[in-house]
């Protein structure tokens, strides 16, 4: 495994005092404790599931959305856990559960909605090229995308002064968000993002692939989920089909290509290209 050394700051052991940053809720804990045990049943896990009728709802929604083309209606908790599998339904209670964690509001610097609608189109972008590519853990690279930028919105929440200061620098001067995070906090929201998961006990793989979104050629061990996310979050901007301000001007890791198999940046931009119809349709049949 990647032994990844998060510097300490100021900022950092700040984040990891904070008496009120969310934890996972309950619910989810023992849904996802559940699903971690070999001897569950799907009976086990769906009486669970049924106690929280919120969740059952949502659960319902993404099990029935675009995102997995069932051929059919997924009419309850017990049918979505046995046509889906545990791994998939693992992988949507853990992305529903931040999305309900982190209900920031609007204002002058932050649009709640274009960030969703960013994570959201990387989670859907990340599962079709991993399905498209081979790789199994398809529900893992939906979570993985959908939480990659869970840094942000922490330090929106979290460390709102500082991120004020942060768009403000990046509109007066010009400069990136990466440099702008450096110049401010000395802390980048994939270290954030990579300290919290470690705090939530998330899988590893999960915050290795949010550490090394921009730059998945660094990651020595699950490299493949890093690329994956790293080029949907580029698909996304690329086609605009979710794009997010704090992406702008990304620029591809040259060494994504070669890892993916893709052979040359032309391709890519034709591989790219094949997804718009369906990414565009997945915009507008989102769940909120």
């Amino acid at each position: 495994m990647n032994e990844i050394e998060i510097k300490d700051s100021r900022r950092k052991n700040y984040l990891l005092s904070i008496r009120n940053l969310p934890s996972i809720p309950s619910i989810t804990k023992h849904v996802l404790d559940l699903l971690d045990d070999p001897m569950t049943s799907t009976t086990d896990i769906s009486s669970l599931i049924n106690k929280d009728q919120a969740l059952v709802a949502r659960i319902l929604t993404v099990a029935n959305s675009p995102l997995y083309g069932l051929p059919r209606k997924v009419p309850s908790i017990d049918f979505a856990v046995l046509v889906l599998g545990f791994d998939q339904v693992r992988q949507i209670v853990i992305a529903l559960s931040m999305f309900d964690t982190f209900k920031n509001e609007d204002s002058e610097y932050w649009d709640r909605r274009e960030f969703w609608e960013h994570s959201f189109m990387t989670a859907m972008a990340a599962k079709a090229i991993a399905d498209d590519l081979g790789y199994q853990k398809t529900s893992e690279a939906f979570t993985a995308g959908l939480l990659h930028d869970l840094g942000i919105v922490v330090t929106q929440k979290y460390f709102n002064k500082d991120f004020i200061k942060i768009c403000d620098l990046v509109t007066n001067k010009s400069v990136s968000y990466k440099f702008a995070e450096q110049e401010v906090m000395d802390l980048t929201h994939q270290e954030i993002g990579k300290i919290l998961c470690d705090k939530w006990h998330l899988p590893a793989n999960l915050g290795e692939a949010i550490y090394f979104h921009h730059n998945p050629s660094e990651n020595s061990d699950n490299i493949l989920l890093s690329t994956i996310i790293h080029l949907a979050d580029y698909t996304t901007n690329v086609l605009e089909c979710g794009a997010f301000r704090w992406d702008s001007g990304l620029e591809i890791d040259e060494k994504a290509i070669e890892i993916l198999g893709l052979g040359s940046k032309e391709y890519v931009d034709s591989f790219i290209e094949s997804y718009k119809e369906h990414l565009q349709n997945q915009l507008e049949s989102l769940p909120f």
